[in-house]
């Protein structure tokens, strides 16, 4: 009686360790983080805030944002921030962004009425060319040239599309 119980028990750790690995080794999905700002009176800012690495593993913030001044959209943006010291943004460069489907994006670099300046290893850039035409996540490549003449790539996961579309239909 006493080796049926051990083997149900030592089933029962097993299968308990089992879980836990699962559990640690496919982590359920992100959910979105958008986080809604009343900046002033009538101004409101939805945005997304993402960690990005791109193809020479540098870390570089990915910061999706909409801001609206009472029922008037003042625009849809992303900026992009890099370490300091070790990227410097082109201002001069647009974004290229290029879906699976063979759709291609070109976001201007454009300044939100708020924002006096960027340190130069951030730029910012009009989201809505892009949100205009993707209606549904999906992998995307972007593509930015610093200054002189490197261009930093990234692979964007559906998930963040995602969180820009939610950025782009939230409302206050």
């Amino acid at each position: 009686m006493s080796v049926i119980r051990s083997t149900g028990l030592l089933r029962t750790i097993v299968l308990a360790v089992l879980v836990g690995l699962c559990v640690i080794s496919f982590p359920l999905p992100a959910h979105a983080s958008l986080h809604t700002y009343r900046e002033r009176p009538g101004q409101v800012t939805v945005r997304s805030r993402q960690s990005l690495r791109d193809y020479n593993d540098r870390a570089w913030q990915a910061i999706a944002f909409k801001r609206t001044q009472g029922t008037a959209l003042q625009g849809i943006y992303m900026r992009l921030v890099g370490f300091p010291g070790t990227v410097e943004v082109n201002p001069q460069q647009p974004i290229w962004v290029t879906a699976p489907t063979g759709q291609h994006w070109q976001l201007p670099w454009s300044i939100d009425p708020q924002t006096r300046t960027l340190p130069v290893n951030a730029g910012q850039y009009n989201l809505q060319p892009l949100l205009e035409d993707v209606r549904n996540p999906l992998p995307l490549e972007m593509q930015l040239s610093l200054a002189g003449d490197e261009v930093v790539e990234w692979a964007i996961a559906p998930f963040i599309v995602k969180e820009w579309l939610q950025v782009k239909t939230a409302k206050e």
